[in-house]
């Protein structure tokens, strides 16, 4: 089955291939196809080039460089930004506190954050997770204690994704106790160059850098700096992770992922010969391939569904992140599958603070992957948490009579 797009979708998607294509620059493809860390400098780069076509933050309000285009477009672009191998624009920007700051920060925040973060001009991090308040979000206990002009910080923030490489956090954090526990919780935006902040490096087994711990010390945060209102973080933390859902599939990613499979499998000999000679490797590399379709389809028939709602975002996507991160997660472990026993020639040390990407190369890309793909069905919502999302809004499960 194939999906049917108009003749200005299908311009638009061939439109955007060529872009890429042709603007971005071949040694970030590369380490971008092959799964190697990419220096700040060329995520950078990245973003701007897509920032420079309006492909950065399509979906923001036009008056801050949006697009006026449907959300098939957006899919479409999405799709491709991933299948070419192409640094998405950095999530934590332009998908999360973006759309924050310009649904309800001041018009000073917005002059001052909204074009520097379309542009990775300021580079931002989230501060969510606690040790204690993951899934509970709610639990969260770093305090922000208001002195005339400027709140004071304390507290800790765990699984930091990139606040090495950022200028900035934005933050959860509690201004008031009295009330439940989803009261009384504040949204800040912090320099990292503020004195009292820490950043300690979390080592996880793909060997990549990724995430860190961040600890706060009787740290100065403007009052300005707050997004908002006092005591209203907890609807704008939930506004902010119903932003663009429908991207959760990864159709583009796993599709490369897969095309890549089937390259290497039908190239590499092992001790065993080709994989792609094996009935049973072929059958699992075909099944995930038409899974793949299959979500594809669902995707897109969401995205028709969201473009017509004018409410939440449908509960549906939860099925869009479950099945997209097993499929990233089938698609590692095929290629560690099709490389055979030179999936482990490469190995890879653990990353230090003066070079970050110690020991992960082409060779060693791959297990690592394998690794790093475990955290799809964790982070974003658990997939448990997405499962109990579907059971409840979609199946009527556990609603009160």
């Amino acid at each position: 089955m194939e999906l049917q797009f108009t003749d200005e979708e299908r311009g638009f998607r061939a439109e955007v291939r060529d872009y890429l294509r042709t603007n971005i620059p071949d040694a970030i493809r590369a380490a971008v196809r092959e799964e190697r860390p990419l220096p700040r400098e060329w995520m950078v780069e990245a973003q701007q080039i897509l920032n420079r076509a309006g492909y950065a933050v399509p979906h923001w309000p036009v008056a801050w460089g949006g697009r006026d285009w449907s959300a098939v477009k957006r899919a479409i672009l999405t799709e491709e930004i991933d299948r070419n191998a192409v640094p998405r624009p950095l999530a934590f920007n332009v998908a999360l506190v973006g759309p924050v700051i310009a649904a309800f920060g001041s018009e000073e925040q917005k002059r001052r954050f909204l074009p520097a973060i379309a542009n990775l001009d300021l580079w931002f991090c989230q501060g969510f997770s606690e040790p204690g308040a993951g899934s509970d979000l709610a639990a969260l206990k770093t305090s922000a204690v208001r002195e005339g002009d400027v709140y004071r910080v304390n507290g800790q923030k765990i699984w930091t994704t990139y606040a090495h490489k950022a200028d900035w956090i934005f933050c959860l954090v509690r201004t008031d106790s009295s009330g439940r526990k989803q009261q009384g919780i504040s949204f800040l935006l912090i320099d990292l160059a503020t004195p009292g902040i820490e950043i300690r490096l979390i080592h996880t087994i793909d060997g990549y850098r990724h995430v860190n711990e961040v600890f706060f010390d009787n740290v100065a945060v403007p009052v300005d700096n707050l997004i908002g209102e006092e005591g209203r973080g907890w609807d704008y933390a939930k506004y902010l992770l119903g932003q663009e859902r429908t991207s959760m599939g990864n159709v583009g990613f796993s599709r490369r992922r897969l095309e890549q499979v089937r390259v290497v499998a039908s190239g590499t000999t092992g001790p065993c010969g080709r994989a792609i000679d094996s009935a049973a490797f072929r059958r699992r590399l075909t099944q995930a391939e038409i899974e793949l379709k299959a979500l594809e389809i669902t995707q897109m028939r969401v995205v028709a569904a969201d473009a017509k709602a004018s409410h939440a975002p449908d509960p549906k996507t939860s099925i869009l992140k479950i099945r997209g991160s097993e499929l990233l997660q089938t698609a590692a472990e095929l290629m560690l599958d099709a490389l055979g026993p030179e999936a482990l020639t490469g190995g890879f040390g653990m990353p230090d603070e003066t070079d970050p990407h110690q020991g992960i190369d082409a060779r060693s890309a791959p297990l690592s992957a394998y690794f790093s793909s475990r955290k799809f069905s964790i982070f974003g919502g658990s997939n448990e948490i997405q499962r109990n999302i579907l059971a409840k809004a979609v199946l009527g499960l556990g609603a009160r009579k």
